[in-house]
């Protein structure tokens, strides 16, 4: 029985259903399988969270390391829970913009770019560090 089913409600999302049936062939799996499996999650959610400082997709690896940690947790599974309705508002918020605020979000982003760039230039900012 999974958490979703003793809490007793249904997953929410396509997402959830997807991570209830992962979550039973984890169970089926050997013990040494899951130990190995929750340490790569942990890894995975640690080095995501560093991200949140250091170069890297911050937001595409701590749902990977949540969503593995969530076969054995439900803390994780809260949160990953709430993550991804999060992520489904925004998806929802930004399908709802008109044309012409998408246009005014690219020319921003394309308006971004071209400052840094010419930040780099100008101020003569190497773009590759020196090794």
């Amino acid at each position: 029985m999974s958490d979703a089913d003793a809490k007793g409600h249904e997953p929410k999302g396509r997402w959830a259903e997807k991570l209830a049936q992962k979550r039973e062939r984890y169970e089926a799996r050997g013990r040494v399988y899951r130990i190995l499996f929750l340490t790569t999650g942990a890894i995975v959610t640690l080095g995501g969270i560093a991200m949140l400082v250091l170069p890297g997709p911050a937001l595409v690896v701590i749902p990977i390391g949540l969503a593995m940690l969530s076969m054995q947790f439900a803390w994780a599974e809260n949160v990953l829970e709430k993550a991804l309705e999060q992520a489904e508002k925004a998806s929802n918020q930004a399908s709802d913009l008109s044309r012409g605020q998408k246009i005014a979000a690219g020319l921003a982003i394309a308006a971004g770019i071209a400052a840094v760039i010419a930040w780099a230039i100008i101020g003569d900012i190497p773009l590759v560090p020196y090794l």
